[in-house]
């Protein structure tokens, strides 16, 4: 733990040099035992070629470990010849070319961080990314250091499954009855690739024929108890294997692939080459205990993870502030292999609500930094929004300049050139340059500038000269340290709706024919003018189309237009923008309205009529006509506002959600009724879509009161034929105030309280219901016995959930932020990575009216004067600064 008297170092991007020893190859043995397990480590060190004819120390890094023996050439050194200080192992004089043996003894048992080696319900676990390996033993655990690993490991007989990455060489027993196993990876990787398993679990196995021929083994490895809820996920790898090869080119390249789920694990999953570790969370999916999201999180997450395989197992990154050479790359991705496979426009809405609630506010708070940050104190709090989606963003604004085939040409020269290679942004950028014949220079301010873009534009259509002028322009505001930001380079797809509906064939001014109805407009100035000619009449503009650039978009544009296009625009994402935009402007109307007197509440007639004509739309797809009813949350709104009533957003927004109930009562029974919803599941986008609409009518029917709708929620938890109905109806149930609430929820704890990711739903929903006794009801929740602080998925469903409650967290008397304050405190005690993380709302306390704004400090002020880990430390003291 850091005491904040002393500050941590930053480490800045400007110091980087290259290593300055190379490992040619690492063996490794681990003597498993629950709190004493004995690792032997053998490195072949050399000294790098450029650092030659000058003396190097070798500094190795490693933190609670006991060094119980290190030699240099079979010569054991005494005390006298290296240093351990602060994690830092220093050997000052050593040859050019040498062996280093050494012996650590760590506590898996004990290691509450779950980071580097450690025990999750019995099972020996590994997690290295990011520094996790200097907890294993003393090592260069940097990511620009690669190396073949040969890997032994021995355990007692009741762990009889033994893991790590590469290729099985070597099996048996020991003279005294234990067993082993001898892994050779043969590719090189970095130290934060490495992985072990080691437990009682069984083996759901598959295979992948590759186009070359190769049969590839693929392993899911669970607990006994989760045996039967694999399927989807060996389904999901074995698409994402196909869609690489067919999309990409890329082949996997082991003869196995191998994937192991835990309970207790900080991140979502970890792409270890080979033997990719997973939050059980994202492999366990059944139809009677998952929802459609947690088959599409699970599908997403599997290919994120196998994605890696190229973009960044093979290629990996040369140093952290790297980060999203390898994470934006890979989950733009993800995105475009969920696409495929599902509703592609959805998809789209779903990533761009994450950006706007949660990447836009990171932008424009206190740890704001570029997807290429330039310092950091803890890299771990650098797995954030703007490296992963952010990140992709980019990526995907590089796409659409480009085109899609030459961008995957692209990629394709990039991984060629720096297989087995730790690379940089710079060197992405540049195999992009080659391949779309297109200079990038100014698109890399997206690499060093923080902050989210603003553009704005105004419409002039000149009827005489049938002439359209869009005048374009873009600023972004100061960002901590970089207060002066240049232009950046933003690809704004266009189209222009007719008086009908229709796209228009767009043609720009010098141009001598139409080439299509939507255009991509390359903004690089503060301002810019963009003319289209052969405009017949005045047309309704469609700008950002698909999210192409990911800005705010500000215009003047009238609650006509947005309803005409939330009616007829041809690009999917926009009609669904018309509709937030409008939304947006009804519900921050009513803000001002509503300050001490609810009773001035109203919808225009604008709005109200479009919203219901959407409703009753039975043309449209179920999923995108979900999408399109479901108003701005919360969050969304408030980011909106430069000082912000958390509970007035909410009484708004509940009021906008009962007035529409109310006046298409009848309308949103019938579609909840006609909703086909047939007894055998199938995750087919259809009908998908229609358990979302039904689901979404059912929720609405519920704010209107009544017995007939309480029946309705009733008989449709009670009978439902899936996880998806059966927790939709529980949430509108528990977000209600029917008599029968709290028997409802305890019947869904008696009949999955041995389901441990039901259980975690089961926390969250109670922990952001929309009800008076929600703070109690939390309070109470932690003493739970099925709560436990070792857990972070349970700890992220009760507490990280209650934060998330924008209502009951903002309490007027701020006793939601002593509560969370106090949580944060006990929790990074035992794993700081966790309370980081969960410190997040705490980032937002200037956006706040003044009041709140003052109590929310008050907590941040009491948090930093305790003794705090590094990764804490760093959010409270940039909140604070």
């Amino acid at each position: 733990m850091t005491d904040v008297t002393t500050a941590p170092q930053a480490v800045l991007l400007a110091d980087y040099r290259t290593p300055a020893f190379l490992v040619e190859q690492i063996s490794l043995d681990f003597q498993l035992h629950e709190t004493a397990t004995q690792v032997t480590s053998i490195v072949h060190y050399s000294l790098n070629p450029d650092r030659s004819g000058i003396p190097e120390s070798l500094i190795l890094y490693g933190e609670d470990l006991r060094l119980d023996a290190i030699a240099i050439d079979g010569e054991a050194l005494t005390p006298d010849h290296f240093i351990v200080s602060d994690g830092v192992l220093e050997i000052p004089v050593v040859p050019q070319s040498f062996e280093l043996s050494m012996t650590t003894i760590i506590d898996p048992q004990n290691n509450t961080s779950l980071e580097g080696l450690y025990l999750s319900n019995g099972n020996f676990c590994t997690q290295c990314e990011a520094e996790g390996f200097r907890k294993i033993t003393y090592y260069p655990d940097r990511p620009d250091v690669l190396t073949t690993f040969r890997v032994r490991i021995e355990a007692e007989k009741n762990y009889p499954v033994l893991l790590s990455n590469g290729n099985l060489v070597e099996s048996g027993t020991t003279a005294s009855g234990r067993h082993f196993t001898i892994w050779e990876d043969p590719f090189r990787k970095p130290s934060y690739l490495f992985a072990l398993v080691a437990g009682d679990l069984v083996c759901i196995e598959g295979h992948h024929k590759t186009p070359s021929g190769r049969d590839v083994l693929l392993q899911i490895f669970v607990e006994e108890r989760n045996r039967d809820y694999c399927d989807h996920a060996m389904r999901s790898l074995q698409k994402a294997m196909q869609w690489d090869e067919e999309v990409f080119g890329l082949e996997y390249d082991l003869d196995r692939y191998m994937i192991v789920a835990v309970d207790d694990f900080n991140m979502g999953a970890m792409e270890n080459k080979g033997l990719n570790v997973f939050n059980s969370k994202y492999v366990l999916a059944h139809p009677e205990t998952a929802t459609d999201a947690d088959f599409l999180g699970v599908e997403s997450v599997i290919g994120h993870e196998y994605f890696h395989n190229w973009t960044g197992n093979r290629v990996t990154c040369r140093d952290w502030f790297q980060l999203s050479l390898k994470e934006g790359l890979t989950v733009f991705r993800d995105q475009e292999f969920s696409a495929d496979l599902n509703s592609a426009a959805v998809k789209r809405i779903d990533d761009v609500r994450v950006l706007r609630q949660f990447q836009f506010p990171e932008d424009a708070g206190p740890m704001a930094h570029p997807i290429r940050p330039s310092s950091y104190v803890e890299i771990n709090n650098f797995y954030t929004t703007t490296i992963y989606n952010k990140g992709a963003e980019v990526i995907r604004m590089m796409q659409t300049l480009l085109g899609k085939d030459r961008f995957i040409a692209g990629v394709q020269s990039y991984l060629q050139k720096h297989d087995g290679q730790a690379a940089t942004c710079d060197d992405f950028v540049a195999a992009m340059e080659v391949a779309g014949g297109i200079d990038l220079s100014q698109f890399k301010n997206w690499y060093h500038q923080a902050g989210t873009p603003h553009v704005s534009y105004s419409e002039q259509y000149d009827a005489r000269t049938e002439t359209l002028t869009l005048n374009v322009s873009q600023t972004c505001s100061p960002t901590p340290g970089q207060e002066v930001k240049q232009p950046f380079h933003l690809p704004l797809v266009v189209g222009l709706l007719d008086n009908q509906g229709n796209d228009i064939p767009l043609q720009l001014a010098g141009e001598d024919a139409p080439t299509g109805t939507s255009r991509t407009l390359e903004l690089k100035e503060a301002t810019q003018q963009f003319v289209f000619e052969n405009i017949s009449c005045r047309p309704v503009v469609s700008l950002l189309r698909e999210f192409s650039a990911p800005v705010v978009l500000r215009a003047d544009v009238n609650s006509d237009d947005l309803a005409f296009r939330l009616a007829h625009d041809s690009d999917e994402f926009n009609r669904w923008e018309a509709g937030q935009q409008l939304a947006t402007r009804e519900l921050l109307a009513n803000y001002e309205l509503v300050a001490g007197a609810p009773e001035q509440f109203s919808l225009s007639p604008v709005f109200s009529k479009a919203w219901s004509a959407a409703l009753a739309d039975y043309e449209a797809d179920s999923s995108l006509l979900t999408q399109l009813l479901v108003l701005p949350n919360e969050q969304y709104l408030a980011d909106q506002l430069d000082s912000v009533d958390p509970g007035r957003v909410y009484q708004v927004r509940q009021l906008a959600r009962k007035t529409l109930a109310e006046a298409n009562h009848a309308l949103l029974k019938e579609r909840y009724l006609k909703a086909q919803r047939g007894e055998v599941y199938s995750l087919d986008p259809g009908a998908v879509g229609e358990r979302s609409l039904a689901n979404f009518c059912l929720g609405q029917l519920l704010l209107t009161g009544g017995e007939s709708s309480e029946a309705m929620g009733l008989e449709q938890y009670h009978n439902a034929a899936n996880m998806t109905d059966r927790l939709a109806a529980f949430s509108a149930l528990v977000n209600s105030d029917v008599a029968a609430k709290s028997a409802v929820i305890d019947d869904f704890y008696h009949q999955w309280q041995a389901h441990p990711l039901l259980l975690d739903k089961w926390f969250s929903l109670q922990a952001l219901a929309q009800t008076d006794s929600v703070f109690a009801d939390v309070q109470r929740l932690l003493s739970h016995p099925k709560f436990s602080y070792s857990n972070p998925n349970r700890v992220r469903s009760l507490i990280g959930a209650f934060s998330q409650n924008l209502n009951a967290f903002h309490r007027a008397d701020g006793l939601g932020y002593k509560w969370l304050a106090d949580q944060i405190l006990l929790i990074d005690a035992r794993n700081a990575q966790l309370s980081a993380r969960l410190a997040g709302p705490f980032t937002r306390w200037k956006r706040l009216e003044a009041k709140r704004q003052a109590l929310m400090r008050g907590e941040l002020e009491r948090i930093s004067g305790a003794t705090l880990s590094k990764d804490l430390y760093e959010i409270v003291s940039k909140s604070l600064s």
